[in-house]
């Protein structure tokens, strides 16, 4: 993709590259980011009972919890292995970053916990209670 700012990369816009790199970003989160694997895979699960169960909303909800947590996550990697790559040795500065990043996707992880164990709760009470 062309950078108009820096002057590099390939002019003209390429929709399906952009598609593929995006895969691509999430296949490695997935394979090299335990945090981000399992969210997927749990995710996937109770997302897959209440779309079969028609809880349509529950199921939206679930999509946008699910998403807000593997961004914040692949930010919070991204900003610390970016971090790393800058600066080899301990500096307290990069420590504040990197901290900064990491409690932003603490908050999304909450908010993820939160909606899972709702949803949970909800498929718990209609398999096991009637």
């Amino acid at each position: 993709m062309y950078n108009k700012f820096l002057g590099t990369g390939e002019k003209g816009y390429h929709p399906l590259r952009k598609i593929k790199v995006c895969l691509s970003g999430l296949r490695y989160a997935i394979h090299y980011d335990f945090s981000v694997a399992y969210k997927i895979y749990l995710s996937v699960g109770i997302l897959i009972a209440s779309f079969l169960l028609r809880q349509w909303i529950d199921s939206l909800l679930i999509l946008a919890a699910t998403a807000l947590v593997l961004i914040a996550e692949m930010f919070n990697s991204a900003i610390e292995a970016l971090c790393d790559f800058i600066e080899t040795n301990e500096n307290h500065k990069i420590k504040v970053i990197k901290d900064i990043s990491a409690a932003a996707a603490g908050i999304s992880i909450l908010l993820w916990t939160v909606v899972m164990l709702v949803e949970l709760s909800h498929l718990w009470r209609f398999f096991f209670e009637g």
